[in-house]
């Protein structure tokens, strides 16, 4: 099996590594982190102009047309990068609601700004008391004439300060839990009635929660059949999370390996050392075993014949083996480092913070493995 990616795929992949290595250094990646939006504006337009805002997004709808294999491809180089510029909530997960749900006026309308890089976007999906459940939701959207009006509140919504529109997930019907019953609707940023808390998290990424108190809300798509669309959107989600972790899983590997034959200890370098040798091949086991799991789920997902719960399975055991693999290549890049490894000098802090992140974002190890255990052993 060939689990290399296509020259297309791999073109898109060196290009953004030369740009990295032109553009974003460490210390440069700081300046944009440190900058009011919490990246950088000009990051973004040449993002826009390299073509890289396209790729996610069909032909028709002014995109690359680029897959799931494609998404990953250069999530994986922007793990690496350790990027702070808004692609995962702007492209995966608004413009992918967007897309799998707008009418044709609003993908119109959202998207070939988005692509051309004169718009960014967050996804308001996630509630206080759902504790990584989709479904639980409690805030609400009336119809009120031609208009909906929303009402509640929501959590951790990624990169929201930034955001010029939001996609909020509301309940226009059933019980808080119900799958059915919801819908998404296209919200100003600045709309009346909506207010933002706005954060720092701890890998220099921006969020918010926001509460909405009767703001108004174009619906997408159909009413109360939101549900199946987000879960779809989200699994695209978690692999384009996996891809990323994994950049940054081989990015500590090759760091760690180049710091073990720079620094001495009692006369010679630690890399001589056997019993950090052994530890360091356990951690590159880690990555290619995240790696081999990323191309099978790759394939599981691309292929047409599978059910939805088969896919379903192949990222739930994707997302727990991140989580177990990232914590350990983590933990051993920070103890190989020494006291170095904590401190905001060094990068491979800042690697390991995002690393955390992202095994908490939308559920955690142990929540995912629960979710394999009944998906696979039902």
């Amino acid at each position: 099996m060939n689990f290399e990616y296509s020259e297309e795929q791999q073109l898109l992949k060196e290009s953004i590594q030369r740009w990295a290595q032109d553009n974003y250094s460490f210390d440069q990646r700081n300046v944009a982190a440190s900058m009011d939006a919490g990246f950088s504006d000009k990051n973004w337009e040449t993002f826009a102009e390299l073509g890289w805002l396209s790729v996610p997004f069909a032909e028709e709808d002014g995109g690359f047309g680029g897959g799931i294999v494609d998404l990953a491809a250069i999530m994986e180089e922007f793990g690496k990068a350790l990027t702070v510029e808004p692609l995962f909530s702007t492209l995966v997960l608004f413009g992918g609601l967007v897309s799998e749900a707008g009418t044709a006026d609003q993908k119109a309308a959202v998207l070939e700004t988005l692509i051309g890089g004169g718009l960014k976007g967050a996804a308001a999906l996630y509630e206080p008391q759902a504790r990584f459940d989709l479904s639980n939701v409690k805030t609400s959207a009336k119809i009120d004439g031609d208009v909906y009006i929303l009402s509640g509140s929501k959590s951790v919504v990624l990169d929201a300060p930034s955001a010029d529109k939001l996609v909020v997930l509301a309940r226009t019907s059933g019980e808080q839990t119900d799958e059915k019953g919801l819908s998404l609707f296209l919200v100003d940023a600045d709309a009346k009635g909506l207010c933002r808390h706005d954060y720092v998290l701890m890998d220099a990424h921006r969020a918010s929660d926001i509460v909405l108190d009767g703001v108004v809300g174009q619906l997408m798509g159909e009413a109360d059949a939101a549900y199946p669309i987000v879960e779809s959107v989200m699994q695209k989600a978690h692999v384009a999370l996996s891809a990323e972790a994994l950049g940054i899983m081989e990015k500590l590997n090759a760091t760690t390996v180049e710091y073990s034959k720079t620094r001495k200890q009692f006369g010679v370098t630690i890399s001589s050392f056997q019993a950090l040798q052994h530890r360091m091949v356990d951690t590159f086991m880690a990555f290619e075993q995240t790696k081999s799991l990323l191309v099978g789920t790759l394939c599981e997902l691309e292929n047409p014949e599978n059910s939805e719960a088969t896919k379903a399975t192949m990222v739930a055991a994707l997302r727990t083996m991140v989580a177990k693999s990232g914590k350990h290549v983590g933990d051993e890049a920070i103890q190989i480092h020494g006291g170095m490894g904590i401190t905001d000098e060094l990068d491979v802090g800042h690697y390991v913070k995002r690393l955390l992140m992202i095994n908490l974002l939308f559920g955690s190890g142990d929540f995912f493995q629960d979710q394999f255990n009944q998906l696979a052993y039902a």
